[in-house]
């Protein structure tokens, strides 16, 4: 069975003024001769994208998309008008956006993230930037201190939306954030929480004590490295440690304090020194 809006590797089964025809055993596809690879023949297989041409053919394209169908991706307005928008999806098909599941009204040049999906009606590819009605809230298959891919979605008033592992909605809270995002951004984040009723909190850093211990030696490493001593203690700003370190306030006091707790290090309110019968070693 032929899937639209994803890639399938398909048969070269006959050659006509168009393009090659391409089947799976039972439907047709259309490859037009600008997408045929080289020395391309009757009885080989080739692996194409496939979608549903204006005229409800099915069409193939060797040409990479942006996103298949079921990705959420974050895609540029190239049209807009009364009915919905049109954004670019890297094929010569555009795709299309109805009013109804624009979250916000969408102009030409502005940029979205949108989720991909099949019309129902007549198998195309539309997209939708209403993305809780895509996500999955229930039988979450992740636990506290997984590393996951994020995909940023907006700002709220307490943090940013991403996508999760391109399934699921979660949060970064502003107050934890020490860094500039931007929406479309792709960062590797961490699951922090995951709340009854399915809302899913995120860090930007690894959590657990398995990271501290990492920390610790790349702390102990850098002070080597800048002579013994690095300006941040316990009353820097979370800014001048994320600056440095990326890792919280909180995560960096753990650090030197187990450093310090090990006789590695001295610590003052705006400095940490590296013991020197250590930086001997």
């Amino acid at each position: 069975m032929i899937a639209i809006g994803q890639y399938n590797d398909l048969r070269i089964i006959n050659k006509t003024e168009a393009g090659l025809i391409l089947t799976e055993g039972d439907k047709e596809v259309l490859l037009p001769y600008n997408d045929v690879p080289k020395n391309a023949e009757i009885g080989d297989n080739i692996t194409v994208f496939v979608y549903v041409h204006k005229d409800g053919r099915l069409m193939g394209t060797t040409k990479k998309p942006l996103a298949c169908v079921g990705d959420f991706a974050y895609l540029t307005v190239v049209d807009d008008s009364e009915d919905g928008a049109f954004m670019d999806l890297g094929l010569d098909k555009d795709i299309y956006v109805p009013k109804r599941e624009q979250k916000r009204p969408m102009f030409k040049g502005d940029r979205h993230v949108v989720y991909i999906f099949l019309d129902e009606s007549n198998d195309r590819m539309v997209a939708s930037s209403r993305l809780t009605n895509f996500v999955e809230e229930e039988d979450i298959d992740l636990e506290e201190g997984d590393e996951v891919s994020l995909l940023i979605v907006d700002r709220s008033d307490l943090g940013y939306n991403a996508i999760v592992d391109n399934k699921y909605i979660g949060l970064l809270y502003t107050n934890e954030l020490f860094d500039v995002l931007n929406p479309g951004e792709l960062r590797k984040g961490w699951i922090k929480k995951i709340r009854v009723e399915g809302k899913i909190d995120l860090s930007l850093q690894p959590m657990g004590y398995g990271h501290i211990l990492d920390t610790k030696d790349s702390v102990l490493e850098e002070l080597k490295e800048s002579g013994g001593v690095i300006a941040l203690g316990d009353k820097s700003t979370p800014e001048e440690i994320y600056a440095r370190f990326k890792i919280s306030k909180n995560a960096f006091k753990k650090v030197i304090g187990g450093l310090y707790k090990d006789r590695l290090i001295t610590i003052s309110d705006h400095e940490i020194k590296i013991l020197i019968d250590h930086e001997a070693e």
